[in-house]
C-alpha cells in the first residue's frame, strides 16, 4: 500500500463520462488544480455497496461544490458501462443521472498508481482528498464490503479548508464552527483544559 499523504497526487488522463453523459478521452486530474478534489475509487458498476455510495455522495454534491470541491468517481469499468449504469433507473439497479464525472480505469493504471488495486482486478473503496496545490492531504481505504461516510468526507474538507485559511489545528471530531487549536504546547493545554472529558 502506497503512502501518498503529503505527496503530489498522481496525475492521469483518461476516458470519462461527464455529468451531462458526454464521453471524453482526455479527462485530466491536473485540470482541477486550484480546487479541492475528492477521488472516489470504487470496485465495480452494477454491484451492491457501490451504488449506495455513489448515490449518497451525489445527494451531497451541492454541499461539496459549495466548498469548492470537485468529486470524481473512478472504477475499472469502461465508459460505456458507466454510461449504461447512469442510464439504468435506480429501481432497476442503476444510479440514474448522477451529477459528477465517472472515470474509466480500464487498464487499471490509476488504481495501481494510487496503491489501491487488489488482486490485479478491482480497486478498494478508497477516498483521496487533494488540496488546491494538488497534494494528497487525507485518504481512507475500506475493504469492499464496507461503505464510506459522506459526512466524514465533508468534515475532512471543512477541516482542510479551516487549516488552509487560519493555520489552526482541528482536534478529534472537530466540526465546522467548533474551536480549533494553536499548534503549540500552550495551545493543546488551553484546548484540553476546556474540552477534555475528565475536566468536565
Amino acid at each position: 500500500m502506497l503512502n501518498l499523504i503529503r505527496q503530489v497526487a498522481p496525475d492521469f488522463t483518461a476516458e470519462a463520462v461527464l455529468p451531462d453523459n458526454t464521453i471524453i478521452n482526455n479527462f485530466k486530474l491536473s485540470n482541477f488544480k486550484g480546487k479541492y478534489v475528492i477521488l472516489l475509487f470504487y470496485p465495480l458498476d452494477f454491484t451492491f455497496v457501490c451504488p449506495t455510495e455513489i448515490l449518497a455522495f451525489n445527494e451531497k454534491l451541492d454541499e461539496l461544490r459549495s466548498r469548492d470541491t470537485e468529486l470524481i468517481g473512478i472504477s475499472v469499468d469502461s465508459v460505456y458501462t458507466h454510461l449504461a449504469w447512469k442510464k439504468t433507473p435506480i429501481n432497476e439497479g442503476g444510479i440514474g443521472n448522477v451529477g459528477f464525472t465517472l472515470v474509466s480505469d480500464l487498464k487499471k493504471e490509476i488504481a495501481t498508481n494510487y496503491g489501491v488495486l487488489i488482486d490485479g482486478e478491482i480497486a478498494l473503496r478508497a477516498l483521496f482528498l487533494i488540496d488546491k496545490e494538488g497534494i494528497v492531504r487525507h485518504c481512507v481505504i475500506n475493504d469492499t464490503p464496507f461503505g464510506r461516510s459522506v459526512n466524514e468526507a465533508i468534515r475532512m474538507i471543512d477541516a482542510l479548508r479551516h487549516y488552509d485559511k487560519y493555520g489552526k489545528l482541528c482536534p478529534a471530531d472537530w466540526q465546522e464552527g467548533k474551536e480549533s487549536m494553536v499548534g503549540s504546547t500552550d495551545g493543546v493545554i488551553d484546548y484540553l483544559s476546556k474540552y477534555a472529558a475528565q475536566n468536565k
